[in-house]
C-alpha cells in the first residue's frame, strides 16, 4: 500500500480536483444552454434532499473509517485495520438500504408536499440508487484516506466526473422532448452512473491492493499471523467516531434543504411566479455558486489530507506537528483562492455571459466573490476541529449560522426589493460567521492563529493583481472578448505569483511538493 507525506496526498487529490472542477464545467455550460434556468432549477431542487440523505452515510463513517485507521497503521495493527473496514461496510450498507426504502415510498409525498416545485419527482426517482452506490463507496474511500493513499479517491474522483459529464448531457438532451422535467431527471440518471463508474474504480484498487498483499504474505511463511481479538465495542466506537460529525455535516444539509425550501416560499411571498423563483434558484446553485466553489478542489483536498495527517500527529503528541500541518492549509487555502475572487468580482458580467449565455445574473456574482475567501479557509479549519476530537464544536457552529441563515433568508428574500439577493446577503452572512466560530473555536483548542501578515501580503497582491487584469483587458489586444478574457487573466495570474515569490510567500520547496512537475524545480 503506497502512502504519501500530508502534502503530496494534499497535491494528488488537488491535481484530481482541478481536473473534476474543470471537466465539470463543461455540463455547467452546457446543461443550461439545453434546458435552460428553469430545467437546471428542477436539477438542482432534487439536490439538498438527496445531500441530506447521503449525510447520514458519508457524513462520518469515512472520516471516523480514516482517523481510526491512521491511527491503528501509526501502531501497525493491520488485524484492527481489517475489522474496521468489514464493520463499517456493514454499517453503511444497512444504513443506506433502509434510507433507499424509506425514500421510494415516500417520494411522492415529498416531492409534492415538501420541495417547492411538484416536477421533481421524475428526478427524485432518478437518484434513489446513489444512496446505496455511494454508501459502498464511502467506505472505501475511507479505508484508502487512513492509509493515506489519495490515489484511489483522486482516480475514482476522475472517472466519475467524466462518466457523469457524457451520460448527463445525453440523457438530458434525449429525454428534452418529453418535457423538462425528463430533461432535467435524465441529467441526474446521469449523475447515479457516473456515482456507478467512481465505486468500480475504488473495487479495482481494493482487490488489486489485496492481491498485491497476499502476494507478499506468501513470499514470507515465516512470518507470525496478526492475532486480533475483536473488541465487542468496535461498532459502538465507530457510531461514537462518526455521529458527531455526522450531526455536523447534517446541520448543513438540513440547512441546504430548507435554504431551497423557504428560497422558493419567499419569493413567491415578494411576488415572483413559480417558474421564474425555480429559474434564480437553478441560476444561483448551478450557475454562480459552482464558480464560487472552483477554487474549494484544493481546500477540500487540503481538508481530506489534513484528517489521517493530524490524527496520527495527536496519536503521538507531536503538536507542533500539528501546528505546522493547519499553517501549511490555511496558508495554501488564502494564496490559492485569492486571484479566483479577483478575477470573479472584476470580469462577473463576461464570465456570465460567455460561460452560460446569462449575464443577467452577474450581479450575482459580484455579490457573492467577495466572500469566496471565508469559505476557502473554512473548510480546513473545520477539518481541524473533527481530526482534534472536537466535532461537536463544529456542530455547534454550523447551527448556529444555520439558523441565522435561514432566518435572513425569511426575512430579506421575501422582499420585493431584494429577492433572490435577499438569500444570497443571507448565504454570504452564513459563511463569514461559521469560519469565524471555527477559526475561534482552533484558537481556544491548539492556540493556532493566522499571521496578519500573510493576510495582508495576499491582500496587497490582489490589488496589483486586478490592476493589471483590467489594464490588460481594456487593451482589447484581440477581436474575441473570451480571448481577451483568457489573456487579461493568465497575465493577472502571472503578476499574482511573481508577486506572492519576491514576497516570500511561497517558494521553491512548496512547488517540489507537486506531483508530477514538483521534480522540475529540485
Amino acid at each position: 500500500m503506497t502512502k504519501q507525506s500530508f502534502i503530496k496526498g494534499a497535491m494528488i487529490l488537488l491535481a484530481a480536483g482541478i481536473i473534476n472542477r474543470l471537466l465539470a464545467f463543461v455540463p455547467r455550460i452546457t446543461l443550461p444552454r439545453i434546458i435552460g434556468a428553469e430545467g437546471v432549477g428542477l436539477y438542482q431542487l432534487s439536490y439538498p434532499f438527496l445531500i441530506v440523505m447521503l449525510t447520514f452515510i458519508t457524513g462520518g463513517i469515512p472520516l471516523a473509517i480514516a482517523k481510526w485507521i491512521a491511527e491503528a497503521e501509526s501502531k501497525g495493527d493491520h488485524a484492527r485495520v481489517k475489522h474496521i473496514f468489514r464493520t463499517a461496510m456493514l454499517l453503511s450498507i444497512s444504513i443506506a438500504a433502509f434510507l433507499t426504502a424509506v425514500m421510494l415510498i415516500f417520494a411522492p409525498i415529498i416531492t409534492k408536499y415538501v420541495l417547492p416545485d411538484a416536477r421533481v419527482y421524475r428526478t427524485f426517482f432518478m437518484m434513489s440508487p446513489m444512496l446505496l452506490i455511494v454508501g459502498v463507496s464511502a467506505v472505501y474511500r475511507g479505508y484508502f484516506q487512513g492509509k493515506q493513499n489519495m490515489i484511489p479517491s483522486a482516480l475514482s474522483q476522475t472517472i466519475e466526473t467524466i462518466i457523469r459529464i457524457i451520460f448527463s448531457l445525453l440523457f438530458a438532451y434525449l429525454l428534452l422532448p418529453l418535457g423538462l422535467e425528463w430533461a432535467a431527471a435524465g441529467a441526474m440518471l446521469g449523475v447515479t452512473i457516473g456515482e456507478l463508474g467512481g465505486l468500480a474504480v475504488y473495487l479495482w484498487k481494493y482487490y488489486s491492493e489485496k492481491k498485491k498483499e497476499k502476494l507478499a504474505a506468501a513470499s514470507q511463511p515465516n512470518k507470525k499471523n496478526e492475532i486480533f481479538e475483536k473488541p465487542p465495542k468496535v461498532l459502538r466506537r465507530l457510531l461514537g467516531l462518526s455521529i458527531p460529525v455526522t450531526g455536523s455535516r447534517l446541520v448543513g444539509s438540513l440547512s441546504y434543504l430548507f435554504e431551497s425550501i423557504f428560497i422558493a416560499r419567499s419569493l413567491a411571498a415578494a411576488g415572483i411566479a413559480t417558474g421564474i423563483a425555480t429559474a434564480h434558484y437553478g441560476a444561483l446553485q448551478g450557475m454562480i455558486i459552482p464558480l464560487i466553489l472552483l477554487p474549494t478542489a484544493l481546500t477540500q483536498s487540503l481538508a481530506v489530507s489534513l484528517v489521517p495527517s493530524l490524527s496520527e500527529a495527536a496519536a503521538k503528541g507531536e503538536f507542533g506537528l500539528i501546528q505546522k500541518r493547519l499553517h501549511q492549509s490555511m496558508r495554501l487555502a488564502l494564496v490559492s483562492g485569492a486571484p479566483f475572487i479577483v478575477v470573479m468580482a472584476l470580469f462577473a458580467e463576461p464570465l456570465c455571459r460567455i460561460l452560460y449565455a446569462h449575464g443577467e445574473y452577474a450581479p450575482m456574482l459580484q455579490l457573492m466573490a467577495p466572500i469566496g475567501i471565508f469559505i476557502y479557509l473554512q473548510a480546513p479549519l473545520q477539518a481541524a476541529l473533527q481530526a482534534l476530537n472536537r466535532p461537536g464544536t463544529a456542530l455547534t457552529n454550523t447551527f448556529i449560522g444555520a439558523v441565522v441563515k435561514l432566518t435572513l433568508i425569511v426575512q430579506l428574500a421575501s422582499q420585493p426589493s431584494l429577492g433572490i439577493y435577499g438569500a444570497l446577503i443571507a448565504i454570504n452572512v452564513n459563511t463569514i460567521l461559521v469560519t469565524l466560530l471555527h477559526g475561534i473555536s482552533v484558537l481556544r483548542h491548539i492556540g493556532f492563529k493566522m499571521k496578519l501578515l500573510d493576510f495582508a501580503k495576499v491582500g496587497a497582491a490582489m490589488i496589483i493583481m486586478g490592476a493589471a487584469a483590467k489594464f490588460v483587458m481594456n487593451k482589447e489586444l484581440l477581436s474575441l472578448e473570451y480571448l481577451n478574457l483568457i489573456i487579461a487573466c493568465m497575465a493577472s495570474i502571472t503578476v499574482y505569483l511573481l508577486l506572492m515569490i519576491w514576497m516570500k510567500f511561497i517558494d521553491r520547496f512548496d512547488v517540489i511538493r507537486i506531483p508530477l512537475i514538483g521534480r522540475w524545480f529540485k
